[in-house]
């Protein structure tokens, strides 16, 4: 695929999450390979592998629907979110309202793996994405983290070309000017800058620094590095 059918298909207007013919959909569907291999590993040493998902959803969950429905009563998986979470599945889903930055998060507690997908950035500042990275490290002995790279041309919450590259004014200014992929044209110049404040991509430097035990790879994408992921594999 070109980059331009490539662009096209990312501004399409469907829910990522449970759209299957969506790019982002098809693009997270790849990478559950290296999370499956994960938990394969943890239930080949025990009977449950029980998984802390930092600011994950359940819905995003539906990329490995009949993964989880085979290992039904062996995969638990907790969500900790900002937002308030309703569980569909609570036999294999709970939902607890936290910051994944929170130095005290189940403090005394550890999980089997630690998993976070496309969250890093969101966490308003290079310290908490410090202690984002103290608690996957602390929480479980295999851990996995993805997140956007700076360093690819395409801003995947904007679904602009370059839009991270751009002094933060000129961010803020452009959110209120126009609507820009999942945001619709804010009015409010604060409202702006909280927006390009809690969407602060990182490349492979910073994402090593604050996991510094992890082995760093590449989703690529037209020859570009789309994403960087962290692994830990225990």
């Amino acid at each position: 695929m070109q980059l331009a059918a490539f662009i096209r298909a990312l501004r399409r207007r469907s829910d990522p999450y449970v759209d299957a013919s969506s790019l982002e959909f098809q693009f997270r569907a790849k990478r559950f390979v290296q999370i499956r291999n994960l938990i394969d590993a943890v239930l080949a040493e025990q009977e449950r592998c029980e998984i802390i998902d930092l600011g994950g959803t359940e819905k995003y969950w539906s990329i490995a629907g009949d993964y989880l429905e085979q290992r039904r009563g062996r995969i638990f998986i907790t969500l900790v979110n900002t937002e308030p979470q309703v569980v569909v599945q609570p036999s294999q889903f709970q939902a607890v309202r936290d910051s994944a930055s929170n130095l005290d998060l189940f403090k005394g507690r550890r999980f089997d793996l630690a998993h976070s997908n496309s969250v890093i950035e969101h966490v308003s500042s290079r310290a908490n994405m410090r202690d984002f990275g103290d608690n996957m490290r602390r929480l479980a002995p295999r851990y996995y983290c993805q997140t956007p790279n700076y360093w690819f041309p395409y801003e995947p919450h904007f679904r602009t070309i370059g839009f991270q590259y751009l002094p933060k004014a000129v961010r803020v200014a452009m959110l209120q000017r126009y609507a820009l992929g999942f945001f619709e044209r804010i009015d409010s110049a604060a409202e702006a800058r909280d927006v390009v404040r809690d969407h602060d991509l990182i490349g492979r430097r910073q994402l090593a620094a604050f996991l510094p035990d992890a082995e760093i790879t590449y989703e690529t994408f037209l020859g570009f590095r789309k994403s960087v992921i962290a692994i830990r594999g225990g």
